[in-house]
């Protein structure tokens, strides 16, 4: 049994997907398996998955849906979930290791971007990936984003994972339901590199518009866009 379950939802993802299984293939922690939950793909990327672990076909619409498909196949402790086009830093599932347990119960940490980009896109990330996130943490209403989190495999089976009937938000939404079990952790050494293309496609107002109009209607409503389509 390994400790750690690394769980990588994909869609026609054959130009990105490498990131991740680069990433992971640098870990100094070793005792993990690799989980590639595919929503589809009409590309190579389940054919790029198989040679580096489990792959499962997960066709519901919705990103928090293949997640869940990759958790039932877990068998790790720690549930570490990554997106396909993020690449994780060497140390980062030693990090979660070290950090899950003893009352804390999920982590998350910093999201950079993975090419190279303006002032204002770095800038951007920094702010949102820790500044943000660190004070919802410290606020109690945690914002985690769902490209780099870890929990304990028990508590996310507690609340039954993610909830399928969001499109988006599905993170913010999970990160307030699991609060109650234990402490949620910035672990600042659990960095990942994540694409920009979506901030490059929308432009970073666009892209700030989306996800500060979304954040309010969650909180207001309970609810979140339906829309968020694909960028390849």
């Amino acid at each position: 049994m390994p400790r750690i379950s690394v769980i990588i939802p994909s869609l026609n993802e054959e130009k990105y997907i490498m990131n991740a299984f680069k990433g992971l293939s640098r870990q100094t922690f070793k005792d993990f398996e690799v989980i590639t939950s595919d929503g589809g793909s009409k590309d190579k990327t389940r054919d790029i998955a198989r040679r580096y672990g489990k792959v499962v076909v997960e066709k519901k619409p919705g990103i928090g849906a293949g997640r869940n498909a990759g958790a039932r196949l877990a068998k790790g402790k720690i549930l570490v979930f990554l997106d396909a086009d993020t690449r994780p830093s060497p140390g980062l599932l030693k990090a979660y290791s070290d950090a899950i347990g003893s009352g804390v119960i999920a982590a998350t940490g910093p999201i950079l971007p993975l090419e190279k980009s303006s002032l204002s896109v770095y800038l951007g990330y920094i702010f949102v990936s820790k500044l943000f996130v660190k004070l919802s943490i410290l606020f109690g209403v945690p914002s985690i984003v769902g490209s780099n989190f870890a929990i304990d495999r028990k508590v996310f089976q507690s609340v039954r994972g993610f909830n399928e009937k969001l499109i988006t938000y599905e993170d913010w939404d999970l990160s307030r339901r699991i609060k109650k079990y234990g402490a949620i952790k910035f672990v600042d050494g659990a960095s990942v590199n994540t694409s920009t293309r979506r901030v490059e496609a929308w432009g970073i107002s666009g892209y700030f518009a989306y996800h500060v109009g979304n954040m309010f209607r969650y909180r207001f409503f309970k609810t979140s866009n339906d829309e968020y389509d694909p960028v390849r």
